[in-house]
């Protein structure tokens, strides 16, 4: 009789890897999903981390199907909407890379993309509510930040149509065009545009110094900060900063301070599990630069430049929602980045990142109670990369 240790076989679980924007993710339809991850806790954390290869000392995720960068540790679920009024449901997990957590406390705004295209291809959406040739409307319950996305997803010959000549800076190839409205991404009545109540603050970092900033939950909570003040000059590429720890040391205590006066955190301490919110961002007004393809970006051509760290680092292009919250504070005047892009009334700006440019529009109004944004959009493309399953140790 052999002594040998039994270990039970690997689970297969039905998936489809997506790219969305410029990020990319493991899309799963919520009813594949085992029994015991179906609902939130540690098994279903356990579960997402062990198909992206989380957490990974060697921050490689070699084990998994995580490209090792913030843009690439993604899971996203996804179910026919429980909302009056909406078609699906969408969940979205941040899988840290060398940490043991998931980070469910915001929206990627990038795999907002692939998500109706997503829903459309598994039989999630109605299918009257799909023409045969045209744009079908998705409309998305976003269930981590409870905000609605409306998808105008292209439609030929009653199928997704993901290929296309639209040219997304940060992504190699073209595709469709897949145009978001993110519908009211501040609740007003339940919470603030800008959590201190003013669109410029000083913002006080132990151990680093005072920044004028300006903190707004649109899209995603950011920290604008001017470029300047921090050393740089805007058109700084991600291995400028990522190659730099004390420059991301000093990033990190930003983020920290922010999230403190954001409220989004009662101390320091709980930032290090909570690092998908807030973004840190630095703006500047328009300079000429080389972006990291080799593409000159010139000055006349865009209204201002910024640079976002997401999870600890320079972000290679820039995430969606940090997109909306550029075009939402772009819209007021006086925050840091409206200043930036000249001041004045705007309601569409193009921004330089390190891939490139991109675009975005916000409708913002002043009311009574303060301003407030009605509506915020942009163009992004996706497409389905893989599908069939993933396979994991059987999670206990």
């Amino acid at each position: 009789m052999s002594n040998a240790p039994f270990f039970a076989p690997q689970i297969s679980v039905p998936a489809t890897y997506m790219r969305g924007g410029t990020s990319k993710g493991v899309f799963f339809s919520h009813a594949d999903l085992p029994d015991a991850a179906k609902q939130p806790g540690v098994e279903r954390d356990a579960l997402l981390q062990r198909v992206i290869g989380s957490p990974d000392p060697y921050e490689k995720q070699i084990d998994g199907m995580g490209g090792a960068t913030s843009s690439t540790s993604k899971t996203v679920i996804v179910q026919a909407s429980e909302k009056p009024d909406h078609d699906v449901d969408y969940l979205f997990g941040q899988v840290a890379i060398d940490q043991d957590f998931v980070d469910w406390s915001g929206n990627c705004g990038n795999l907002s993309a692939a998500v109706g295209p997503f829903a459309i291809e598994r039989g999630l959406v109605d299918p009257a509510r799909i023409p045969a040739n045209g744009i079908a409307e998705i409309r998305i319950w976003q269930a981590n930040i409870h905000k609605t996305i409306v998808a105008h997803v292209p439609i030929s010959n009653g199928r997704v149509q993901e290929t296309g000549d639209f040219e997304l800076d940060g992504v190699t190839f073209p595709a469709a065009e897949v145009r978001l409205d993110f519908m009211q991404p501040v609740d007003t009545e339940n919470e603030a545009l800008f959590p201190t109540g003013n669109v410029v603050d000083t913002l006080q970092v132990p151990g680093v110094g005072e920044f004028d900033a300006s903190m707004i939950n649109a899209g995603i909570p950011t920290i604008f900060i001017r470029a300047d003040a921090l050393g740089y000059s805007g058109t700084e590429l991600q291995t400028d900063i990522n190659a730099d720890s004390e420059a991301l040391a000093r990033f990190e205590k930003i983020r920290t301070a922010g999230a403190l006066a954001m409220g989004l955190i009662e101390t320091a301490a709980e930032a290090a599990a909570r690092q998908h919110t807030p973004k840190v961002a630095f703006v500047s007004s328009p300079k000429s630069y080389t972006a990291s393809s080799g593409k000159p970006v010139q000055e006349q051509d865009i209204d201002l430049l910024v640079r976002a760290l997401s999870m600890g680092k320079l972000h290679h292009a820039m995430m969606g929602t940090a997109a909306v919250a550029i075009g939402a504070a772009a819209a007021i005047p006086g925050t840091l980045v409206n200043l930036a892009a000249g001041g004045g009334d705007r309601d569409y700006v193009v921004f330089g990142h390190p891939s490139g440019t991109l675009g975005v529009g916000a409708i913002a109004e002043q009311t009574s109670d303060g301003w407030t944004i009605r509506q915020a959009s942009m163009s992004r493309s996706a497409r389905i990369l893989m599908e069939g399953a993933v396979r994991v140790p059987a999670i206990s």
